[in-house]
């Protein structure tokens, strides 16, 4: 793993951050993104972000960031409130990207995106983009595609076989430096790149990939960081709680205050296990006596779905109460008496943050980047069925002393990892990885090399699916 040790140069690196999953209204990627460019201005260092939009416009956040939005047709698939920016956007002299890196000379662009933005970076290092320069590619990466693809395309042995092939063959070669916001996440990079994990692997054909995008010569392990997300701890926080907030949440949900409140907070997608919801309120009421309701917000293709089931199965019991902007969502967090996150694939988890910062009991799955933050002593992590989640729940309303110890140690948890610290982690790790850049001349000798020559017969029924 890379390691993080304080940049010995000068000036503050100048940086563009470019995404797709960067949506105007809500999600954790804007969250995240906007707490940069916070952070940018209190370092006083020049941070742009790329993301698409209705038009092509630029809007200043302080004197430091900028976010740049490029004109762009909502995703086909997926969830159609994004929208995608495609190749079509930086192929050609002219064309939009393309203008906006002239136009901010980064020492840096980092991508965060598995499908259509990764080839920026290859172009570049090949040389069809000589006017940019040479910046340091960082390859950001907030999810598995293993899981997007699985729950998209197609599940099992071959679902797990193309993602590693994308990611090992195609994504991962064309970057410098790979960071990672959980080790769940992280763990990905390894499994698509190490021979270990790839036993079946064509060698000749994944050496011949890095070789044609002039893949640095430095041990992969050794350009990983994972850098956890923070949470900001003054605006979620158990100062929110009040009987009075608390009973106009239960009176615009229609629900009676004197019940115990669950929350959930997520896209409503398939990739986040929201048909977990149901089967898990299902068994907590079949199993209790306990008056629970359930408030779950957020939007997504599953929302009309999970609204028949909330209304066939549980009537006045089960509540989508829709998209929550921010300030709504945190006085949510604070007024619940648990809030329970479903995906046991979660690659880390803002909400579940969020929600310990706020001082609600937490319910999540032992697995995936939720355990980055949540452990036996802030928060109920147990396997992901209904029948452990509805235990895990009524422990959680029923258990006082318990309950008081275990949000007691979240919020300290969170006050760890709040977003000034979680920033300035991250800002150290590319001041750190853009020292190593420019000082290891293996990175730059990389594009020297000629491209080498991709084996275009590639027979793929000569390796088996792992």
């Amino acid at each position: 793993m890379f390691e993080n040790t304080v940049p010995t140069y000068g000036d503050p690196i100048r940086s563009v951050h470019i995404t797709n999953y960067y949506h105007e209204s809500s999600g954790g990627v804007k969250s995240n993104y906007d707490r940069l460019l916070l952070a940018a201005n209190r370092h006083e260092r020049y941070v742009s972000l790329i993301v698409p939009g209705e038009e092509d416009r630029m809007e200043k956040v302080g004197d430091f960031g900028k976010i740049y939005y490029v004109a762009a047709k909502p995703a086909p698939f997926f969830d159609r409130r994004y929208r995608l920016m495609l190749p079509w956007h930086f192929l050609k002299h002219g064309t939009p990207i393309r203008k906006i890196l002239l136009t901010e000379r980064p020492q840096m662009i980092e991508i965060y995106d598995n499908y259509a933005l990764t080839y920026l970076a290859g172009m570049s290092r090949m040389g069809h983009f000589e006017r940019l320069g040479r910046p340091m590619f960082v390859y950001f990466t907030g999810e598995r595609f293993d899981t997007i693809f699985k729950s998209f395309v197609a599940n099992g042995r071959f679902g797990t076989w193309f993602s590693r092939r994308l990611m090992g063959n195609y994504n991962l070669p064309m970057f410098d430096f790979y960071i990672a916001n959980s080790p769940y996440v992280a763990e990905e990079l390894f499994e698509s790149v190490g021979s270990e994990y790839n036993p079946r692997r064509f060698e000749r054909f994944f050496d011949s990939c890095w070789d044609f995008f002039k893949a640095v010569k430095v041990p992969f392990e050794d350009r990983v960081a994972v850098c956890p997300r923070g949470v900001d701890t003054e605006f979620f926080t158990p100062d929110r709680r009040s009987e009075t907030r608390r009973k106009a949440i239960c009176r615009e949900a229609g629900v009676p205050d004197t019940a115990k409140l669950l929350l959930s907070s997520t896209r409503l997608s398939p990739e986040k296990n929201v048909e977990f919801l149901p089967e898990m309120f299902e068994e907590l009421m079949r199993t209790s006596d306990v008056d629970f309701r359930f408030l779950v917000a957020g939007d997504g293709p599953r929302s009309e779905w999970l609204r028949q089931q909330a209304e066939r199965r549980f009537p006045g019991k089960m509540v989508l109460v829709g998209h929550l902007d921010k300030d709504d969502l945190a006085d949510h967090y604070a007024n619940v008496d648990v809030f329970v996150h479903p995906n046991p694939r979660e690659p880390f988890g803002n909400v579940g943050l969020e929600a310990m910062a706020s001082g609600a009991a937490l319910v999540v799955p032992n697995s995936g980047g939720v355990l980055t933050y949540a452990n036996e002593s802030n928060a109920w992590t147990v396997g992901p069925t209904p029948e452990s989640f509805a235990a895990a729940v009524f422990d959680a309303v029923t258990n006082p002393e318990l309950r008081s110890s275990k949000i007691a140690g979240a919020i300290e948890t969170a006050r760890q990892n709040n977003d000034e610290q979680a920033m300035g982690r991250l800002l150290q790790t590319y001041d750190c990885m853009y020292e190593e850049f420019t000082q290891n001349p293996a990175f730059l000798h990389a594009d020297q090399r000629k491209p080498g020559k991709l084996k275009l017969d590639y027979d793929l029924d000569s390796e088996r699916l792992d």
